[in-house]
């Protein structure tokens, strides 16, 4: 501790911690305006929201609908109902496809490796008809699956009545929504996200560059998909990562192309000027332990089942505090899966996060000596 010994010195103290103490408190500034009908801009490991308008207005996805459509064709290849080398048959629809092509020839055969870098890297239509009529046997049936797949990752604001987006009545998708869907495929398929920053496809001899233009303006975008129809205004779904933190901008229905990147790059640099992202607690680690009635053994271990991530502003970090609250009189058999007790995340005095704590490992019953011994204890509780 430092000792004061002049008034000069005292008035300059005062001076300086009233300065960390102002830089503490300046406040995160408000998330940018942007001319666009609907986005969002979200954190992928932590789920955090950082900026949002219109984020649950029901907008039309134009060929954003290609994310759903490659993500169905990715589950038909990790349940093995498909190969990528397969060879597809270019059917007289899929041929004469509107809108954005690929150029694949009627009665040909492609593999669906090809058709997919159509779909990710041209948006074209008459791969993505190819590939939901082989995965689906029509399209229609095709847009159930997907609608299905929707349901499932509870994109609660979004029907598709076909896999291409062209404009119709019953097809429509919200930002937030589709912030779900860029995160599931970012999650669940690693292995096919690397088409997304895919620069260029060439087939049939005719080259084409991906649309998104990030790409080539800002190192750390490594996707996701653009969209277009004279309806639904130009959409963009981005996703870059810096330094570990990786975000997830949507913009819907701005009036141009350079307009969606440029609102997509405003979110992003708005995101990572400001925020940061920590992982607080590691899956299986213990947090905390608790008295078991009946158990084989006791006191039992607690954590999270899955990693916990939280968005909080720069610099913040070190204010973060966990709590931890146990159900009393808890009595075995009890499976992991079962919600124990309770972890609290206060960010100073704000609590920002709560989530459920489970036993690392199941908890069996006791021998018959244990359970009669707990049972007389309990009548004291």
């Amino acid at each position: 501790m430092q000792l004061i010994t002049s008034p000069r010195a005292l008035i300059a103290s005062v001076l300086l911690l009233l300065a960390h103490v102002a830089a503490a408190s300046v406040p995160v500034p408000s998330p940018p305006q942007l001319n666009a009908r609907g986005y969002l801009l979200v954190d992928h490991l932590s789920g955090h929201v950082l900026a949002e308008r219109n984020a649950d207005e029901r907008l039309e996805p134009a060929s954003l609908t290609k994310l759903m459509t490659a993500y169905a064709v990715f589950h038909a290849l990790q349940d093995g109902k498909l190969k990528l080398d397969e060879g597809v048959t270019i059917s007289p629809k899929a041929w004469k496809a509107e809108g954005s092509r690929t150029f694949v020839q009627v009665g040909t055969q492609v593999p669906v490796e090809v058709l997919l870098q159509g779909v990710i890297v041209q948006s074209g239509n008459d791969a993505t008809i190819a590939l939901a009529e082989r995965v689906g046997g029509n399209e229609e049936t095709f847009a159930e699956l997907m609608n299905n797949y929707a349901t499932q990752l509870g994109m609660k604001s979004t029907h598709f009545t076909n896999s291409t987006g062209l404009p119709d009545p019953q097809h429509y998708t919200t930002a937030r929504d589709v912030a779900i869907l860029a995160s599931a495929i970012i999650r669940e398929f690693p292995q096919y996200y690397r088409w997304y920053s895919q620069r260029d496809f060439t087939w049939n001899k005719i080259r084409q560059e991906n649309r998104n233009g990030l790409l080539g303006r800002d190192p750390t975008v490594d996707g996701m998909k653009t969209g277009h129809t004279e309806s639904a205004g130009y959409c963009l779904v981005t996703s870059a990562k810096r330094d570990g933190m990786r975000l997830v901008s949507v913009v819907l229905g701005t009036p141009s192309i350079r307009a969606r990147e440029d609102a997509s790059q405003t979110l992003l640099n708005y995101g990572f000027s400001f925020y940061e992202t920590k992982k607080v607690y590691s899956a299986d680690r213990k947090l905390g332990a608790t008295r078991v009635w009946k158990a084989k053994t006791s006191p039992v271990d607690l954590g999270l089942p899955t990693d916990l991530y939280l968005t909080v502003p720069r610099g913040q970090a070190a204010n973060l505090r966990g709590t931890v609250t146990m159900t009393p009189n808890l009595t075995a058999p009890i499976s992991s899966s079962a919600s124990v007790g309770e972890l609290q995340v206060y960010l100073g005095n704000d609590l920002i996060a709560r989530r459920p704590l489970h036993p690392l490992k199941d908890v069996a019953r006791g021998g018959l000596w244990r359970r009669g011994i707990d049972s007389v204890w309990l009548w004291f509780e």
